[in-house]
């Protein structure tokens, strides 16, 4: 999968912190070859997650509670309805067959209705 610009640059930042925070700790440091881990390179508990990082920014960012799993549906419904392929989204959601997304979300298709009729009257001109 492709990721943004923002999303790449963002790894990176977090590659070069990470990097610091091996050097800094040494032997304490426990590589598991995690991308986002403890400082000390361990399993990050997701019950700490989302109350300790999530959840506050959320209410940084003025925003509703919301569970973390939304993140994943959000993205799915902006990317469907910006006419993404939907084996595409399909393929970045990790579904088994592109049947399970346009199930899933079918609530974004009616929506989609429209810009296909203008796109086959564009074509037919």
């Amino acid at each position: 999968m492709r990721l943004t610009e923002t999303a790449t640059k963002a790894l990176e930042e977090h590659l070069a912190r990470q990097i610091a925070e091996i050097e800094r700790l040494g032997d304490l440091y426990e590589d598991q070859g995690l991308v986002f881990a403890t400082q000390r390179g361990t399993l990050v508990n997701p019950s700490n997650l989302r109350k300790r990082f999530f959840v506050p920014l959320l209410n940084k960012a003025g925003l509703p509670s919301i569970r973390f799993h939304d993140l994943r549906h959000t993205c799915a419904t902006l990317l469907l309805s910006r006419n993404v392929n939907p084996k595409v989204v399909s393929e970045i959601l990790g579904h088994a067959t592109v049947a399970i997304t346009l199930d899933t979300y079918s609530h974004v298709l009616p929506n989609m209705q429209d810009g296909a009729a203008r796109a086959l009257q564009d074509a037919l001109r």
